[in-house]
């Protein structure tokens, strides 16, 4: 090459300008070329400064099959294991027995697929699918496998099973990921056994105190429990020296520096997708709630005796606000806004008792951060004014107000682009319900892949989603995660 070139620099600066000679010896210096390339199959001469040669990008599988009874058979077989054996629904709340049975199968899945298991301080469990560039921030998929009393099978479980499966199917179909792909259970996303939601994947995002986690009550032992006792009693934590220790170690650290994207895939709780016969949902945003507890007091007294006009019944106060509460999601006009009296305790409690006391707790949601904390806003303004007006007290308190996500481009695009490749409709929705992917989404770009589920029930006995319905909602994820893999 050196004396083709040399040959071809001397005649140019000869000065003759021969269009037949000069381009003769170009196609000189063209064949010394390729037959010199040929003559070493492609590889560098030792002497040579050659670029590194990587191997051309893997594509997307086609097609990547999930078999129809498979995720099934294992949510019905997870949903066995309960706290309550006998009676309606499935009930496994945090650390207890069952659990613990629920996140052995768990693990057991993921050895099966030959993922690379670890669990963390708090219990919360990663099955690593190792890619070619191992050290890329990975791409992760899960949700959570603790239930509520008398709930279905599907709720979070089909998040924790359908991304182990999505591996296995990516693997039987022979696709090398770049980033490594990871699925993932979390820990106490249910509130029921200490009053939060979403403990592990607060935790993964520094998004949890230590101190009022420490404060909080266990109702399973609620004068000598705490949340990091109970993980030790469960076999976690061991390695920690307190809660802030055991918090620290299940940090993921910088936004994107362990995983780049997320996807949890997740029965819709709600009847969008049902109702407009489609398949996929690809969620834009994640409503949060804001948690409201509030008291009127009154005097009370007996129901014979006390007057009409002389009463300050802490009860009719309450229903004032409570009809207030739904006037003020009303008035924003925006569907995306939901308000809920769930909780209203009454004391004394007795037929012949005027009411005392009424306790509350309100539940307000939506998409829109601003819009959301403008209506507690009006709700705590009501319940001063109707405690005036009646001559009651009244107290109140914010419990928690995390700020609503919005879903990362790339992610959405990716679970589209799955749902439009397997040909299934899909629509874009928000999701109103709360999800470890509202803590996710400050750890990495995350987004949701929904499926329908019978008449949008959900934490109840009778929640149900089709195998159809999952096959395919496994396989959208499968493809959604392979590409995101190789960016």
């Amino acid at each position: 090459h050196t004396v083709s070139c040399a040959v071809l620099v001397l005649f140019i600066m000869s000065g003759k300008q021969s269009r037949k000679s000069f381009l003769a010896c170009l196609s000189l210096l063209v064949f010394s070329i390729s037959e010199s390339s040929a003559s070493v199959s492609g590889e560098c001469l030792a002497d040579a400064d050659c670029p590194t040669l990587t191997a051309p990008e893997q594509p997307i599988p086609s097609p990547v099959v999930v078999d129809l009874a498979t995720v099934p058979a294992q949510l019905l077989s997870l949903a066995k294991l309960s706290d309550v054996e006998s009676g309606p629904g499935v009930t496994r709340l945090i650390f207890t027995d069952s659990d613990a049975a629920g996140r052995a199968y768990v693990r057991s899945l993921m050895e099966k697929a030959e993922l690379v298991v670890r669990e963390d301080a708090m219990g919360n469990i990663f099955g690593r699918w190792v890619g070619s560039e191992p050290t890329l921030p990975a791409v992760g998929s899960g949700s959570h496998a603790d239930a509520i009393p008398n709930s279905g099978a599907y709720d979070g479980t089909l998040g924790v099973l359908g991304p182990i499966e999505a591996i296995a199917a990516l693997k039987r179909a022979g696709f090398k990921p770049k980033r490594s792909i990871e699925a993932l259970t979390f820990t106490s996303e249910e509130p029921t056994r200490f009053g939060i939601s979403c403990v592990g994947s607060r935790a993964m995002a520094s998004k949890l105190d230590a101190v009022y986690l420490d404060s909080l009550t266990d109702i399973l032992n609620p004068d000598h429990g705490s949340f990091r006792n109970a993980a030790l009693k469960a076999g976690y934590a061991n390695n920690t020296l307190n809660t802030k220790d055991m918090l620290s170690q299940c940090s993921l650290g910088d936004y994107g520096a362990y995983y780049d994207s997320f996807i949890e895939l997740h029965i819709e709780q709600g009847p969008e997708l049902e109702e407009e016969n489609l398949t996929i949902g690809v969620v834009t945003a994640i409503a949060a709630p804001a948690a409201l507890r509030c008291s009127f007091t009154g005097d009370g007294g007996h129901a014979g005796a006390q007057l009409m006009h002389r009463r300050n019944d802490a009860l009719i106060a309450a229903a004032e606000l409570s009809s207030a509460v739904e006037k003020f999601a009303l008035d924003t006009k925006s569907d995306d806004t939901v308000a809920t009296v769930g909780v209203l305790k009454v004391g004394p409690g007795a037929i012949n008792s005027v009411p005392r006391t009424a306790d509350m707790e309100i539940d307000v949601r939506d998409i829109d951060g601003e819009r959301r904390d403008k209506v507690v806003s009006k709700i705590i303004s009501r319940g001063q004014e109707i405690a005036k007006k009646r001559n009651v007290r009244w107290s109140h308190e914010i419990v928690n107000a995390d700020p609503p996500a919005t879903c990362a481009p790339k992610v959405a695009n990716a679970i589209e682009a799955a749902a439009k490749k397997l040909k299934l409709g899909s629509k874009r929705m928000v999701s109103r319900a709360y999800h470890d992917s509202l803590f996710m989404s400050e750890v990495a770009p995350t987004g949701m892949l929904f499926i329908p589920c019978h008449k949008g029930f959900s934490h109840r006995p009778d929640e149900f989603a089709s195998a159809i319905d999952i096959k395919n909602g496994v396989e959208a994820l499968a493809l959604a995660l392979a590409s995101l893999s190789l960016a």
